[in-house]
């Protein structure tokens, strides 16, 4: 499953944002990426997010699979919308 997010965040997508991602997820069963531009990082690292060095305007795709996979997605666009990081594309 995947879903394409435009930053819509002055800051892009830095330490708050990018730990309330990782959380949302990291208990889930489901292996879930944030790709950016041709790089992925694993959404379940904190260190790999902030190392993506995400802009305010990218365009993001999570990626997700496994048993958790559409949790996954729904809760990832949960943090979107509430945390007013981005908007679906």
């Amino acid at each position: 499953m995947k879903k394409t997010f435009r930053i819509t965040a002055a800051e892009g997508l830095h330490a708050r944002p990018a730990t309330l991602l990782v959380s949302a997820v990291n208990q889930l069963d489901a292996d879930v990426r944030l790709v950016h531009g041709n790089k992925p990082a694993n959404l379940k690292s904190i260190m790999a997010v902030m190392a993506a060095g995400i802009p305010s305007g990218a365009e993001v795709t999570v990626t997700a699979e496994g048993a958790d996979a559409a949790q996954a997605i729904d809760k990832v666009s949960e943090v979107f919308a509430s945390q007013k990081l981005g908007e679906e594309c």
